[in-house]
């Protein structure tokens, strides 16, 4: 057998090659992405397109996407897309730091997106999009129906009359001018004033300010309020309905809830059922309170009498004898023997002290 020659490398010594390991893919960067400031009723209010990664985010105008927020460092925080998939949140050198859902992140830290891309840097919300992420469905337009143009007026002079009228049965018929404004122009300029009030929360949180719709939806339940003060005593009276009267006691209270909900619907659509649900809570405990207030009394709801009779003619039922009052009052009699009693045995205790 051949000996081998000097330098010459023999199989047997020859280490097998080892097999290269392939090189980790670099994450796939989305076809767009955009990062959202988002308001305080989660509303995007401003919308800046991210063009490349990383992206780094702060106040200074060399950074990816700028927010105007004293409480940000000037490089805040930096997107990186993460090997394993999704987006990864790394905080810089800050002093107010961020939050990635509950947990709290400071600088050096980092924290994977959640699904929905939401994450806070110091006192800014703010939320990335991505061409990957799932639209929500496309939401119908809600517009309020045109409303003819003479309708708020003529609700106005409505509510004027009625309260003319009110005004006018209470006072002499030599009465002053004067002693018509207040009434007339306080309840006027509540009514504005309401429609003000909701139109300004409207344009907080709905970014419009609807002061005519406010305003006749206002107006829509107080004529109705009007007219229900008039037209039920005439009801009771002209055919002997004295409990019809409770209506009028639970108008108020439920008109009122019934307006708060509507107003509401305006300015916080979207809480609409858990709104109703809080109003009638309110307006339940309300009518609880008023039926314990009036415990003793004969009725709980609605005068035990009318104040004031609408004329004879409008009368249909037929009339009773004065027998049949007396015997509806027979039952009184016990009741008010105790009730003297009661009164005398006070006055007596007083008497002796």
């Amino acid at each position: 057998m051949d000996e081998p020659q000097q330098g010459q490398v023999m199989p047997a010594d020859i280490d097998p090659i080892e097999p290269f390991a392939p090189a980790p893919a670099a994450p796939v960067a989305p076809d767009a992405a955009v990062v959202e400031l988002l308001g305080r009723d989660g509303h995007a209010v401003l919308v800046q397109r991210v063009t490349r990664w990383p992206v780094r985010i702060g106040r200074s105008p060399a950074c990816d996407v700028v927010l105007d927020d004293a409480h940000l460092a000037a490089a805040h925080a930096e997107l990186h897309l993460a090997p394993a998939g999704g987006v990864l949140l790394k905080l810089l050198d800050s002093r107010n730091g961020g939050h990635v859902g509950k947990q709290r992140l400071r600088a050096g830290d980092e924290a994977l997106l959640p699904e929905g891309g939401m994450f806070q840097l110091a006192g800014s919300s703010l939320r990335l999009r991505t061409s990957a992420d799932v639209l929500a469905p496309e939401q119908l337009l809600l517009v309020d129906k045109t409303r003819h143009w003479a309708l708020v007026p003529l609700l106005l002079l409505a509510m004027v009359f009625f309260q003319w009228v009110d005004r006018w049965s209470a006072v002499d018929p030599d009465a002053r001018w004067v002693d018509y404004a207040a009434p007339l122009l306080a309840p006027l300029a509540f009514v504005l004033g309401w429609a003000g009030l909701w139109s300004l929360a409207s344009q907080i949180f709905q970014h419009r300010f609807p002061f005519t719709t406010h305003l006749r939806r206002a107006l829509v339940v107080i004529v109705v309020l009007q007219v229900l003060e008039w037209l039920l005593p005439a009801v009771a009276y002209a055919f002997s309905w004295p409990r019809l009267m409770a209506v009028e006691s639970l108008a108020t209270p439920v008109a009122l809830a019934a307006l708060i909900s509507w107003h509401a619907r305006l300015v916080w659509p979207r809480a609409r059922r858990t709104l109703n649900i809080g109003i009638a809570a309110l307006l339940l405990l309300g009518l609880g309170l008023q039926v314990g207030n009036r415990q003793e009394q004969q009725y709980v709801f609605g005068p035990p009498y009318l104040a004031s009779l609408p004329p004879p003619a409008l009368r249909i039922a037929p009339p009773k004898p004065p027998e049949d009052l007396i015997e509806s009052l027979k039952p009184l009699k016990a009741e008010l023997a105790r009730q003297a009693r009661k009164d005398n045995e006070g006055a007596s205790d007083d008497d002796g002290e």
